[in-house]
Protein backbone atom coordinates (compact mmCIF):
# COMPACT_ATOMS: atom_id res chain seq x y z
CA UNK A 1 0.00 0.00 0.00
CA UNK A 2 1.46 3.18 -1.11
CA UNK A 3 2.19 6.30 1.58
CA UNK A 4 0.06 9.30 0.82
CA UNK A 5 2.17 12.58 -0.69
CA UNK A 6 1.81 15.21 1.55
CA UNK A 7 -0.16 18.01 0.21
CA UNK A 8 0.89 21.66 -0.77
CA UNK A 9 -1.32 22.76 2.04
CA UNK A 10 0.78 20.67 4.57
CA UNK A 11 4.07 21.80 3.02
CA UNK A 12 3.20 25.42 3.25
CA UNK A 13 2.16 25.14 6.96
CA UNK A 14 5.63 23.47 7.51
CA UNK A 15 7.43 26.32 5.81
CA UNK A 16 5.13 29.34 7.93
CA UNK A 17 6.32 27.86 11.46
CA UNK A 18 9.72 27.73 10.89
CA UNK A 19 10.56 31.51 11.16
CA UNK A 20 8.36 31.08 14.16
CA UNK A 21 10.30 28.87 16.21
CA UNK A 22 13.39 30.00 15.37
CA UNK A 23 12.36 33.32 17.01
CA UNK A 24 10.95 31.52 19.97
CA UNK A 25 14.57 29.49 20.24
CA UNK A 26 16.44 33.03 19.78
CA UNK A 27 14.47 34.51 22.76
CA UNK A 28 15.01 31.65 25.24
CA UNK A 29 18.29 31.91 24.27
CA UNK A 30 19.88 35.24 24.13
CA UNK A 31 22.49 35.81 21.25
CA UNK A 32 25.51 35.17 22.85
CA UNK A 33 24.66 33.69 25.96
CA UNK A 34 25.05 30.28 24.77
CA UNK A 35 29.19 30.55 24.33
CA UNK A 36 29.22 31.65 28.39
CA UNK A 37 29.50 29.26 30.75
CA UNK A 38 27.08 30.47 33.08
CA UNK A 39 24.94 29.66 36.83
CA UNK A 40 22.11 30.99 37.34
CA UNK A 41 20.92 32.46 40.81
CA UNK A 42 18.96 29.89 43.07
CA UNK A 43 17.72 29.43 46.35
CA UNK A 44 19.55 26.65 48.70
CA UNK A 45 20.02 25.86 52.05
CA UNK A 46 23.76 26.48 53.24
CA UNK A 47 25.79 26.39 55.74
CA UNK A 48 29.35 26.92 57.19
CA UNK A 49 30.84 24.42 59.04
CA UNK A 50 34.15 22.15 60.33
CA UNK A 51 34.78 18.98 59.04
CA UNK A 52 37.13 16.17 60.95
CA UNK A 53 37.18 12.62 61.40
CA UNK A 54 36.24 10.58 63.83
CA UNK A 55 35.74 7.42 65.06
CA UNK A 56 32.78 5.42 66.93
CA UNK A 57 33.05 4.26 70.52
CA UNK A 58 30.46 3.23 73.10
CA UNK A 59 29.70 5.89 75.80
CA UNK A 60 30.09 3.09 78.28
CA UNK A 61 32.02 0.02 78.17
CA UNK A 62 34.09 -1.78 80.96
CA UNK A 63 36.46 -4.40 80.72
CA UNK A 64 36.49 -7.34 82.81
CA UNK A 65 39.44 -9.14 84.18
CA UNK A 66 40.18 -11.84 86.73
CA UNK A 67 41.34 -10.91 90.35
CA UNK A 68 41.77 -14.87 90.78
CA UNK A 69 44.70 -16.90 88.93
CA UNK A 70 43.88 -20.33 87.97
CA UNK A 71 42.61 -22.04 84.70
CA UNK A 72 39.34 -20.98 83.57
CA UNK A 73 36.30 -23.61 83.45
CA UNK A 74 33.84 -21.85 81.53
CA UNK A 75 32.69 -18.65 79.28
CA UNK A 76 29.37 -18.66 79.41
CA UNK A 77 28.90 -16.07 77.03
CA UNK A 78 30.15 -14.84 73.71
CA UNK A 79 30.76 -11.72 71.37
CA UNK A 80 27.36 -10.44 70.41
CA UNK A 81 25.99 -11.49 73.77
CA UNK A 82 23.17 -9.38 75.61
CA UNK A 83 24.24 -9.52 79.30
CA UNK A 84 22.66 -8.41 82.24
CA UNK A 85 24.15 -6.86 85.50
CA UNK A 86 24.80 -9.67 87.91
CA UNK A 87 25.07 -12.74 85.14
CA UNK A 88 27.51 -15.41 85.80
CA UNK A 89 30.01 -14.63 82.97
CA UNK A 90 32.74 -17.04 83.65
CA UNK A 91 33.95 -19.40 85.72
CA UNK A 92 37.78 -20.38 86.88
CA UNK A 93 39.07 -23.47 88.43
CA UNK A 94 38.62 -22.67 92.61
CA UNK A 95 40.60 -25.69 93.54
CA UNK A 96 43.38 -23.57 94.78
CA UNK A 97 41.74 -21.15 96.36
CA UNK A 98 39.41 -23.67 98.29
CA UNK A 99 42.74 -25.62 99.13
CA UNK A 100 44.00 -22.07 100.84
CA UNK A 101 40.73 -21.36 102.19
CA UNK A 102 40.85 -24.92 104.28
CA UNK A 103 44.59 -24.40 105.72
CA UNK A 104 43.27 -20.60 106.53
CA UNK A 105 40.85 -22.26 109.39
CA UNK A 106 42.50 -25.11 110.17
CA UNK A 107 45.24 -22.56 111.16
CA UNK A 108 42.68 -20.31 113.26
CA UNK A 109 41.44 -23.54 114.77
CA UNK A 110 45.42 -24.81 116.12
CA UNK A 111 45.39 -20.70 117.38
CA UNK A 112 41.94 -21.00 119.49
CA UNK A 113 43.43 -24.48 120.50
CA UNK A 114 47.38 -22.60 121.80
CA UNK A 115 45.27 -19.97 123.22
CA UNK A 116 43.23 -21.91 125.21
CA UNK A 117 46.32 -23.65 126.61
CA UNK A 118 47.84 -20.31 127.60
CA UNK A 119 44.71 -19.33 129.25
CA UNK A 120 44.94 -22.24 131.25
CA UNK A 121 48.46 -21.57 132.14
CA UNK A 122 47.51 -18.11 132.55
CA UNK A 123 44.92 -19.32 135.62
CA UNK A 124 47.82 -21.53 137.47
CA UNK A 125 50.40 -19.05 137.01
CA UNK A 126 47.97 -16.54 138.87
CA UNK A 127 46.73 -19.31 141.22
CA UNK A 128 50.82 -19.59 142.11
CA UNK A 129 50.66 -16.08 142.60
CA UNK A 130 48.09 -15.70 145.17
CA UNK A 131 49.67 -18.09 146.83
CA UNK A 132 53.23 -16.39 147.00
CA UNK A 133 51.29 -13.37 148.48
CA UNK A 134 49.97 -15.05 151.69
CA UNK A 135 52.82 -17.13 152.21
CA UNK A 136 54.61 -13.57 151.99
CA UNK A 137 52.12 -12.44 154.74
CA UNK A 138 52.95 -14.80 156.88
CA UNK A 139 56.69 -14.34 156.03
CA UNK A 140 56.57 -18.39 154.66
CA UNK A 141 58.32 -17.16 151.68
CA UNK A 142 61.10 -15.12 150.00
CA UNK A 143 60.58 -12.02 148.24
CA UNK A 144 62.59 -13.17 144.72
CA UNK A 145 59.49 -16.31 144.84
CA UNK A 146 57.05 -13.83 145.08
CA UNK A 147 58.99 -11.96 141.95
CA UNK A 148 59.12 -15.04 139.88
CA UNK A 149 55.43 -15.75 140.37
CA UNK A 150 54.19 -12.27 139.04
CA UNK A 151 56.37 -12.62 136.28
CA UNK A 152 54.76 -16.26 135.41
CA UNK A 153 51.57 -14.14 135.51
CA UNK A 154 52.53 -11.41 133.00
CA UNK A 155 54.42 -14.03 130.66
CA UNK A 156 51.30 -15.82 130.43
CA UNK A 157 49.09 -13.07 129.76
CA UNK A 158 51.11 -11.78 126.83
CA UNK A 159 51.41 -14.97 125.61
CA UNK A 160 47.92 -14.48 125.80
CA UNK A 161 47.33 -11.45 123.51
CA UNK A 162 49.93 -12.11 121.47
CA UNK A 163 47.73 -15.60 119.97
CA UNK A 164 44.87 -13.53 120.11
CA UNK A 165 46.64 -11.37 118.15
CA UNK A 166 47.50 -14.18 115.60
CA UNK A 167 43.68 -15.06 115.31
CA UNK A 168 42.89 -11.62 114.13
CA UNK A 169 45.64 -11.74 111.69
CA UNK A 170 44.46 -15.10 110.58
CA UNK A 171 40.64 -14.37 110.26
CA UNK A 172 41.36 -11.18 108.26
CA UNK A 173 43.81 -13.33 106.40
CA UNK A 174 41.04 -15.97 105.98
CA UNK A 175 38.22 -13.06 104.86
CA UNK A 176 40.60 -12.41 101.55
CA UNK A 177 40.61 -16.06 101.03
CA UNK A 178 36.99 -15.95 100.95
CA UNK A 179 36.84 -12.87 98.92
CA UNK A 180 39.22 -14.32 96.21
CA UNK A 181 37.37 -17.69 96.55
CA UNK A 182 34.44 -15.71 95.08
CA UNK A 183 36.43 -14.29 92.68
CA UNK A 184 36.92 -17.15 90.71
CA UNK A 185 33.20 -16.73 89.29
CA UNK A 186 33.31 -13.14 87.41
CA UNK A 187 29.27 -11.49 87.15
CA UNK A 188 28.61 -8.97 84.56
CA UNK A 189 29.17 -5.29 86.54
CA UNK A 190 26.55 -3.30 84.28
CA UNK A 191 24.02 -4.61 81.65
CA UNK A 192 24.99 -4.29 78.12
CA UNK A 193 26.81 -6.37 74.94
CA UNK A 194 29.82 -8.09 75.03
CA UNK A 195 31.50 -6.38 72.33
CA UNK A 196 35.57 -8.87 72.59
CA UNK A 197 36.42 -12.17 74.58
CA UNK A 198 39.87 -12.03 75.16
CA UNK A 199 40.05 -15.45 77.08
CA UNK A 200 39.61 -19.13 76.24
CA UNK A 201 38.17 -21.94 77.95
CA UNK A 202 41.58 -23.76 79.52
CA UNK A 203 43.87 -20.49 79.01
CA UNK A 204 45.81 -20.17 82.78
CA UNK A 205 45.46 -16.80 84.31
CA UNK A 206 47.73 -15.04 86.65
CA UNK A 207 46.50 -12.32 88.06
CA UNK A 208 49.11 -11.97 90.69
CA UNK A 209 51.27 -9.87 87.39
CA UNK A 210 48.31 -8.25 85.86
CA UNK A 211 44.79 -8.47 85.94
CA UNK A 212 44.16 -10.36 82.47
CA UNK A 213 41.93 -8.85 80.25
CA UNK A 214 38.83 -11.84 79.44
CA UNK A 215 35.55 -9.57 77.71
CA UNK A 216 34.68 -6.28 77.58
CA UNK A 217 30.74 -4.98 78.26
CA UNK A 218 29.70 -2.00 76.51
CA UNK A 219 26.20 -0.43 76.33
CA UNK A 220 25.64 0.53 72.59
CA UNK A 221 23.31 3.18 72.78
CA UNK A 222 24.47 6.15 73.19
CA UNK A 223 27.89 5.85 71.24
CA UNK A 224 30.12 8.39 71.21
CA UNK A 225 32.34 10.01 68.36
CA UNK A 226 35.41 10.98 69.02
CA UNK A 227 36.46 13.65 66.55
CA UNK A 228 39.83 14.91 65.57
CA UNK A 229 40.25 18.51 64.71
CA UNK A 230 43.16 20.39 63.53
CA UNK A 231 44.40 23.26 65.47
CA UNK A 232 43.26 25.37 62.83
CA UNK A 233 40.01 24.68 63.32
CA UNK A 234 39.18 23.72 67.15
CA UNK A 235 39.15 27.59 67.66
CA UNK A 236 35.94 27.46 65.81
CA UNK A 237 34.18 24.19 68.10
CA UNK A 238 32.45 25.28 71.20
CA UNK A 239 30.56 22.70 73.80
CA UNK A 240 26.93 22.84 72.76
CA UNK A 241 27.67 23.20 68.97
CA UNK A 242 25.67 21.68 66.23
CA UNK A 243 27.16 18.89 64.17
CA UNK A 244 26.17 16.05 62.33
CA UNK A 245 28.27 13.46 61.10
CA UNK A 246 27.88 10.41 58.61
CA UNK A 247 29.27 7.22 57.86
CA UNK A 248 30.67 5.10 55.06
CA UNK A 249 27.65 2.35 55.68
CA UNK A 250 25.04 4.79 56.58
CA UNK A 251 24.84 6.00 53.09
CA UNK A 252 23.19 9.26 52.73
CA UNK A 253 21.80 9.16 56.55
CA UNK A 254 23.24 11.95 58.79
CA UNK A 255 23.25 11.48 62.53
CA UNK A 256 22.82 15.11 64.61
CA UNK A 257 24.35 15.70 67.52
CA UNK A 258 25.98 18.47 69.89
CA UNK A 259 29.52 19.13 71.34
CA UNK A 260 29.57 17.58 74.72
CA UNK A 261 33.22 17.97 74.98
CA UNK A 262 36.68 19.65 74.21
CA UNK A 263 39.60 17.78 75.63
CA UNK A 264 41.59 20.20 76.17
CA UNK A 265 45.59 18.49 75.75
CA UNK A 266 45.82 16.63 72.55
CA UNK A 267 46.70 12.63 72.71
CA UNK A 268 50.20 12.61 72.92
CA UNK A 269 52.89 9.37 72.43
CA UNK A 270 53.70 7.81 75.46
CA UNK A 271 57.52 8.57 74.49
CA UNK A 272 56.80 12.38 74.57
CA UNK A 273 54.48 12.55 77.82
CA UNK A 274 58.07 13.22 79.51
CA UNK A 275 60.20 16.28 78.95
CA UNK A 276 59.32 19.24 77.49
CA UNK A 277 55.81 19.78 75.58
CA UNK A 278 57.67 20.57 72.16
CA UNK A 279 59.09 17.00 71.75
CA UNK A 280 58.67 15.06 69.16
CA UNK A 281 58.15 18.52 66.87
CA UNK A 282 59.37 18.08 63.22
CA UNK A 283 59.04 21.72 62.07
CA UNK A 284 56.27 22.15 59.89
CA UNK A 285 55.17 18.19 59.16
CA UNK A 286 53.75 17.87 62.84
CA UNK A 287 50.01 18.59 62.73
CA UNK A 288 48.35 18.60 66.33
CA UNK A 289 44.50 17.50 66.85
CA UNK A 290 42.40 18.09 69.33
CA UNK A 291 39.86 15.72 70.75
CA UNK A 292 35.83 16.37 70.56
CA UNK A 293 33.57 14.07 71.74
CA UNK A 294 29.69 13.92 70.40
CA UNK A 295 27.47 11.36 71.17
CA UNK A 296 24.20 10.14 69.74
CA UNK A 297 21.43 7.77 70.29
CA UNK A 298 21.87 4.79 68.51
CA UNK A 299 18.41 2.56 68.99
CA UNK A 300 18.65 0.57 65.79
CA UNK A 301 22.14 -0.13 66.03
CA UNK A 302 22.90 1.18 62.87
CA UNK A 303 26.45 2.10 64.57
CA UNK A 304 29.39 0.21 65.09
CA UNK A 305 32.40 0.34 67.02
CA UNK A 306 35.27 1.72 65.18
CA UNK A 307 33.56 2.94 62.89
CA UNK A 308 34.82 5.69 60.72
CA UNK A 309 32.66 8.99 60.70
CA UNK A 310 32.55 12.07 58.47
CA UNK A 311 31.84 15.13 61.22
CA UNK A 312 30.86 18.50 60.02
CA UNK A 313 30.64 21.27 63.11
CA UNK A 314 28.24 23.70 61.83
CA UNK A 315 29.33 27.15 62.61
CA UNK A 316 26.57 29.53 60.29
CA UNK A 317 23.58 28.37 58.40
CA UNK A 318 20.98 29.81 57.05
CA UNK A 319 17.62 28.11 54.78
CA UNK A 320 16.22 29.06 51.37
CA UNK A 321 18.36 31.67 50.56
CA UNK A 322 20.50 33.09 47.36
CA UNK A 323 23.25 31.35 46.22
CA UNK A 324 25.68 31.14 43.88
CA UNK A 325 29.08 28.96 43.00
CA UNK A 326 31.71 30.81 44.78
CA UNK A 327 33.87 30.39 42.35
CA UNK A 328 31.90 33.26 40.29
CA UNK A 329 32.69 35.87 42.73
CA UNK A 330 35.89 38.11 42.97
CA UNK A 331 36.65 40.46 45.84
CA UNK A 332 35.10 43.15 46.24
CA UNK A 333 35.26 46.87 48.19
CA UNK A 334 35.00 45.16 51.85
CA UNK A 335 34.58 41.77 53.27
CA UNK A 336 31.40 41.12 53.01
CA UNK A 337 31.17 42.67 49.25
CA UNK A 338 32.14 41.09 46.19
CA UNK A 339 31.95 40.81 42.59
CA UNK A 340 29.91 39.01 40.25
CA UNK A 341 29.73 39.28 36.61
CA UNK A 342 26.29 38.91 35.54
CA UNK A 343 25.09 37.96 31.81
CA UNK A 344 22.13 40.35 30.76
CA UNK A 345 18.82 39.15 28.19
CA UNK A 346 21.30 40.14 25.21
CA UNK A 347 24.33 38.58 26.06
CA UNK A 348 26.38 41.68 27.39
CA UNK A 349 28.14 40.60 30.42
CA UNK A 350 27.91 43.13 33.73
CA UNK A 351 30.26 43.72 36.99
CA UNK A 352 27.91 44.13 39.89
CA UNK A 353 29.25 44.31 43.03
CA UNK A 354 27.12 42.05 45.99
CA UNK A 355 26.75 41.97 49.74
CA UNK A 356 27.19 38.33 50.54
CA UNK A 357 27.02 35.91 53.67
CA UNK A 358 27.87 32.13 54.44
CA UNK A 359 29.66 30.21 52.10
CA UNK A 360 30.61 26.84 52.17
CA UNK A 361 33.21 26.98 49.93
CA UNK A 362 31.08 25.36 46.79
CA UNK A 363 28.59 28.02 46.96
CA UNK A 364 27.72 31.02 48.57
CA UNK A 365 24.92 32.96 50.07
CA UNK A 366 23.61 36.25 48.47
CA UNK A 367 22.02 39.32 50.88
CA UNK A 368 21.79 41.88 48.08
CA UNK A 369 22.86 42.74 44.13
CA UNK A 370 21.30 39.79 42.56
CA UNK A 371 17.84 38.37 41.88
CA UNK A 372 16.55 34.66 41.45
CA UNK A 373 16.88 33.79 37.87
CA UNK A 374 20.11 35.75 37.38
CA UNK A 375 22.66 34.29 35.53
CA UNK A 376 26.46 34.86 36.61
CA UNK A 377 30.03 33.79 35.01
CA UNK A 378 30.37 30.32 36.44
CA UNK A 379 34.36 31.51 36.06
CA UNK A 380 34.42 35.50 35.82
CA UNK A 381 35.67 37.12 32.88
CA UNK A 382 39.02 39.00 33.72
CA UNK A 383 39.08 42.98 32.53
CA UNK A 384 35.28 42.97 31.50
CA UNK A 385 33.56 46.06 31.98
CA UNK A 386 29.79 46.94 33.45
Amino acid sequence: MKRPRPTRRALFVALCLIPAVALAAWQVIPPGREKLATAAVTRADIENSVTALGTLQPRRYVDVGAQASGQIQKIHVEAGDQVKEGQLLVEIDPSTQKAKLDAGRFSIDNLKAQLQEQRAQHDLAQQKYQRQQNLKAGGATREEDVQTARAEVRATQARIDRFQAQIRQAQASLRSDEAELGYTRIYAPMSGTVVAVGAREGQTLNAQQQTPLILRIARLSPMTVWAEVSEADIGQVKPGMTAWFTTLSGGSRRWSSTVRQILPVPPRPLEQTQGSPTSGRSGSERVVLYTVLLDVDNADNALMTDMTAQVFFVARQAQNVLTVPTAALQNGTAADRQVAQVVAANGEVQRREVRTGISDRLRTQILDGLAEGDHVLSAPLTGSGG
